[in-house]
């Protein structure tokens, strides 16, 4: 596992609950490692996201989800690290992976959704001293950055903001339909 994060290199990391992965996650990853460059792309499967209520799967079935939605792209990796640094918070983890590799770039990939919210995050002022956060679109949210409070916080070149293909599709509707 660890082996991902010793060459110098240029990584993607995915958090979230993949409450289920779905095919708008395979696709913000293709995009990703092609627009960035990216040598790999990691998705990191946590346990539960304090801002929303109890994941539906439980976590060894999300991480089996997403390791069989993601089986043929070579570049997509997928790890749970809660247990081993006995904790889900995005700034705990990306320090833990920093600390393998001082050299790596770290590309942090959040939805639009989530930059509204991210100033609720742990520790998220030092979030771009560890990896850059990259910022795909999403239904109804990129248009209102300028109303968020980490656009008007952080510098312009502090967020990557991807243009991209929206794929109408998320986690909580595909739950809707189970």
């Amino acid at each position: 596992m660890y082996q991902l994060f010793k060459k110098d290199a240029r990584i993607g990391i995915l958090g979230g609950t993949f409450d289920p992965p779905h095919v708008g996650h395979i696709h913000i990853s293709k995009v990703a490692l092609k627009k960035l460059k990216l040598n790999k792309l990691i998705w990191l499967v946590t346990k539960k996201n304090p801002f929303k209520k109890k994941p539906y799967l439980k976590l060894k079935a999300r991480i089996k989800l997403s390791k069989n939605i993601t089986r043929k792209e070579k570049k997509i990796f997928v790890l749970c690290l809660d247990n081993k640094i006995k904790s889900g918070s995005t700034f705990d983890v990306l320090t833990f992976i920093k600390k393998k590799n001082k050299k790596l770039k770290i590309y942090f990939l959040i939805g639009a959704d989530n930059l509204e919210k991210l100033h609720k995050w742990k520790n998220w002022k030092k979030l771009n001293k560890l990896a850059k956060i990259v910022v795909f679109p999403r239904n109804n949210y990129l248009n209102k950055k300028n109303e968020y409070i980490v656009p008007k916080t952080l510098k312009k070149n502090e967020l990557i903001y991807i243009k991209s293909k929206k794929i109408n599709i998320s986690s909580s509707l595909i739950r809707k339909f189970w």
